[in-house]
């Protein structure tokens, strides 16, 4: 066969061909298994012929040794011969014993076949296959890729669309609107006309990044994966070429008579090159392909407008800061492409190497881990052409608008605490809130307006300057519509919610029948205090429900773990006697061993307070001593305590005496004994207590939770045996 002059390749001529080629390249992994078991059949003959040959052998040794004698020296020599035989015994004894020789070098060539070829082409055959399916599946994922990025710009296309009916919406609207409403419509009109506009833009970026990323599909991440399935069909014909040789190898030294035949076969079959079938494959399937045409802006049926990127200064904003994180993200998807290349470039070096000799590793082991590197290295490139695209369309259009920019250094934040954004004003909602904070300047934002904040950061601040900073931006967007998709927060337009408390059960000794203090707050009062924006005081809360407490004696465990620090406003007497009285506000029925059964209004003593567990041990008049839920008591003052000055600041949990009059509901469910642990929490501010049912903190002070915030703004804590209320939102549990 002659010499192939020009060597094929599949993703030049085939393009799109990825079925075909795989369909090829699975026919030819298959024929692999006709090949082992051909050398598998030859070797049950060599097998076969070889026994028969021992078993001829061995025939002829015992019929030789019958007539040995008589053949040697007759049936009745003078002289007995002893072990000698004549020289045609001895040359039948000779090509018996080569005989055997025979029989045992077929028996070894069996073996040999089965070790040597059979089962090396059996695991090759499972190895292609398997690199054979990566391939397939990485086509699926290409493909998948593609119409991911047809289905994004369909999309893209319906949100702009809808945009554009939005807009035309708010127009009739406004023409409909009268004088007291034509503002507000007209305002709203604008608003829409400004986030049409960026939604037009992203439709823009993402045609161009969808075109380009079409154009790859077709042009190199096609191609070069054709071009490896090429190089492993090469492979595997190369691979069978090794063992074919190594197989005429096997029976030329087994089969010496046949040399002139298999030397034949050996100079045969290295000239069967592999390209040699590629280039027929390729000459039988060549078909016309014609390239699918770019994407084009499409207008809207409902809004005229042509294909050019809206520039005003609102939209300059947002193209800004897509162009800034898109040049940060190509710089690092740059470096990291460049680092993979030179990776896959290392290992087609080694690859050569083994192809010459000069490397013993196992080549189908580095062809799977080349593969794997070159599919990383395909996902950073298509983040990296992504980024390149948007830096490139927004640059060509309103040039590089990122130069000067004093951008913000933003970072993902869930936020604990109700905390506002700084550009619309809302309050960043969710159970996580998630969303984005300055490092420098503590600037907050939604997620949805990352891309709408100004270039503005002022530069690194003090933590007093973040505070006035927060004040002035939370000032500024209540006080005017914002024009780049802000709102008014209308937060303080409408009256603040408030919910009752809701608990049934509380803890540490305190009255199970006490309501919270439940107070709406007025439109014109201050809200709730923000951590995000640094401490506030503690807004003033109506004292209309606010009735005082009765502090219960503290559990032992309490002050030996946090040692009693005395307040620093407190008139509380920590005073208690050595006997403690309480009423049953419940009836309870005892369910297991050490329990007691109680009725409703029976006053018991108090023999071990509650630990933390939620039960305490009392002793009923009749003696009887057991556990009863802590819920279910009301202790009874002995001597009564002093009253302790109501405080117009706090409507905790924690004011447990003169609960508000109405129908007393007993808890639902006695707490599980043994199942309750203290929680600890920190002060994240200082705070000046302004009345004697407050804590006062300093910043890292430590507290146990009695009540968390019940909707109200304020928790109970418990320090030195006293519970008093703290703002809720200055603490965090540790």
């Amino acid at each position: 066969m002659a010499e192939v002059d020009i060597a094929p390749r599949f993703g030049a001529e085939l393009k799109d061909g990825f079925k075909p080629v795989n369909a090829w390249i699975s026919n030819g992994v298959a024929w692999l298994d006709d090949i082992q078991q051909f050398y598998r059949e030859r070797a049950a003959i060599e097998k076969e012929y070889s026994s028969k040959l021992y078993g001829l052998a061995k025939k002829n040794f015992e019929k030789k040794a019958k007539r040995s004698s008589s053949l040697s020296v007759g049936d009745t020599p003078s002289l007995t011969p002893g072990s000698l035989e004549c020289a045609s015994l001895t040359t039948w004894t000779t090509q018996l014993s080569v005989l055997e020789s025979r029989a045992a070098e077929h028996d070894r060539y069996s073996a040999e076949l089965i070790l040597q070829i059979a089962d090396p082409l059996k695991n090759l055959a499972a190895r292609y296959e398997e690199l054979r399916k990566s391939h397939a599946e990485y086509a699926s994922k290409l493909e998948r890729e593609r119409d991911m990025s047809y289905g994004d710009l369909k999309k893209t296309k319906g949100r702009y669309d809808g945009a554009c009916q939005e807009v035309e919406n708010r127009r009739k609207k406004t023409e409909s609107s009268f004088d007291h409403g034509k503002n507000k419509a007209q305002s709203a009109y604008q608003q829409q006309v400004m986030d049409m506009h960026n939604v037009k833009n992203t439709y823009l970026i993402n045609i161009n990044v969808t075109n380009k990323q079409k154009s790859k599909y077709y042009h190199e991440y096609v191609p070069e994966l054709l071009d490896s399935l090429q190089d492993l069909s090469e492979t595997r014909v190369s691979q069978v070429n090794s063992l074919w040789l190594l197989a005429v190898q096997l029976e030329t030294s087994a089969l010496t008579r046949s040399t002139n035949h298999l030397h034949h076969l050996s100079s045969e079959i290295p000239r069967n090159d592999p390209k040699l079938d590629s280039m027929m494959f390729v000459r039988h399937n060549v078909a016309p392909w014609q390239e699918p045409q770019d994407m084009v802006f499409e207008p809207s049926p409902v809004w005229l407008d042509d294909s050019a990127m809206a520039t005003d200064e609102t939209a300059k904003i947002y193209l800004r800061n897509l162009l800034g994180k898109s040049k940060g993200q190509l710089r690092e998807l740059k470096q990291e492409v460049d680092n993979k290349r030179r990776e896959v470039e290392n290992i087609k070096r080694i690859r050569r190497s083994i192809r010459e000799g000069k490397d013993k590793r196992d080549e189908v082991e580095l062809v799977k881990a080349m593969f794997s590197l070159q599919e990383t290295l395909h996902q950073i490139e298509r983040k990296r052409l992504t980024a390149e695209v948007e830096t490139h369309t927004i640059t060509f259009t309103v040039g590089d608008v990122s130069l000067g920019a004093q951008n913000h250094q933003f970072k993902s934040q869930t936020f604990k605490v109700p905390t506002n954004c700084d550009l619309c004003g809302e309050r960043i909602w969710g159970l996580s809130a998630k969303g984005f904070d300055c490092r420098d300047c503590g600037y907050t934002c939604h997620s949805k307006c990352e891309l709408k904040v100004p270039a503005e950061c002022p530069g690194e601040q003090s933590k007093e300057d973040k505070k006035k900073l927060k004040v002035e931006r939370q000032a500024a967007s209540k006080a005017a519509p914002q024009t780049n998709g802000g709102q008014h927060d209308s937060a303080s337009e409408l009256p603040a919610l408030s919910r009752s408390n809701t608990m049934d059960t509380l803890s540490s000794g305190y009255a199970a029948s006490a309501n919270r203090s439940v107070s709406g707050r007025l439109p014109s009062e201050e809200p709730t205090p923000d951590v995000a924006s640094g401490p506030q005081p503690a807004a003033s809360k109506p004292a209309t429900l606010r009735k005082n407490r009765i502090v219960a004696p503290p559990p032992t465990q309490y002050i030996s773990e946090m040692p009693a620090n005395p307040p620093s406003r407190s008139g509380s007497n920590t005073s208690h006697p050595t006997e403690r009285r309480a009423k049953m506000n419940y009836t309870y029925q005892a369910t297991s061993d050490g329990e007691v059964s109680v009725d409703e209004g029976d006053d018991v003593t108090i023999v071990e307070p509650d630990d933390g567990s939620g039960w305490t041990s009392v002793r009923l008049s009749s003696h009887s001593t057991g556990l009863v839920p802590t819920s279910y008591l009301e202790f009874l003052p002995t001597p009564p305590p002093s009253e302790r000055p109501i405080s117009s600041y706090s409507s905790s949990s924690a004011s447990l005496a003169g609960s508000i009059p109405g129908k007393k509901k007993g808890p639902a469910v006695a707490p599980k004994r043994g199942a309750k642990k203290l929680k600890y929490v920190e002060a994240l501010y200082d705070y000046e207590a302004r009345s004697d049912a407050e804590w006062s903190m300093s910043e890292g002070e430590r507290f146990i939770l009695v009540n968390k915030d019940g909707g109200d703004g304020w928790a109970d804590v418990e320090k030195g045996g006293l519970t008093k209320s703290v703002p809720a939102n200055y603490i965090q549990e540790v």
